[in-house]
């Protein structure tokens, strides 16, 4: 997971906002599947509402450099 971190510090402002909108979808995804009781991992969507807040920091301050 570490490495992810690393990785999304180095994307372009572009690509964040690409990845942000793949995982925004698969949000969505989990969320039907939770509430069908679909759920594989229960952890994996806080996780990915976390790597979201993750990018848009990026994202906010590769612009205010």
């Amino acid at each position: 997971m570490a490495k992810n971190k690393k990785e999304d510090k180095k994307l372009t402002g572009e690509q964040a906002i690409k990845k942000i909108q793949t995982l925004k979808k698969d949000l969505f995804n989990i969320r039907f599947k939770k509430i069908n009781g679909q759920v594989e991992n229960p952890a994996q969507y806080n996780e990915i509402k976390k790597n979201i807040a993750r990018l848009y920091t990026t994202i906010n301050t590769k612009v205010s450099k």
